[in-house]
């Protein structure tokens, strides 16, 4: 199985929230873990909003970004082209997604396209979750 995290799910793996074990379990039992290039910028704002808010110390603040940094070569990045983010306008006016999450979800349906029914969707938002499920993408 290929797991595709978007930003909400990606984060959870370095920030512990509700949802972080399921996540990290997903994660240990899949072949390989990807998300979008945009996921990069999404989740070190994640946790720099969440360090403003104080939730981090300042050392703690700097091991999560050392890990991510650590980790970001092993995802499987997909990189936008003009056919994803043509892709991404129509999945924003279909669902009534926000930009970034359409991106998302067509990132995982290029993928699922090059690998037919290997790709789960991790998502932590119910309107991008329904949508995945609308264009046939694995929950």
């Amino acid at each position: 199985m290929i797991l595709y995290l978007d930003t909400s799910s990606l984060v959870k793996l370095y920030v512990e929230e509700q949802g972080s074990s399921k996540v990290q379990k997903l994660v240990d039992s899949c072949e390989a873990a990807a998300t979008s290039v945009v996921a990069y910028a999404e989740t070190r704002a994640a946790m720099a909003r969440r360090y403003r808010e104080k939730a981090f110390s300042d050392n703690e603040y700097e091991h999560l970004k050392s890990s991510f940094e650590t980790d970001w070569p092993d995802y499987f990045v997909l990189y936008i082209t003009r056919e994803t983010v043509r892709l991404a306008g129509d999945l924003a006016e279909k669902h009534a997604l926000r930009g970034f999450d359409a991106i998302h979800l067509a990132c995982a349906m290029v993928l699922n396209k090059e690998t037919p029914g290997s790709v789960v969707f991790s998502c932590y938002d119910g309107n991008l979750e329904k949508a995945a499920e609308l264009e046939g993408i694995a929950i």
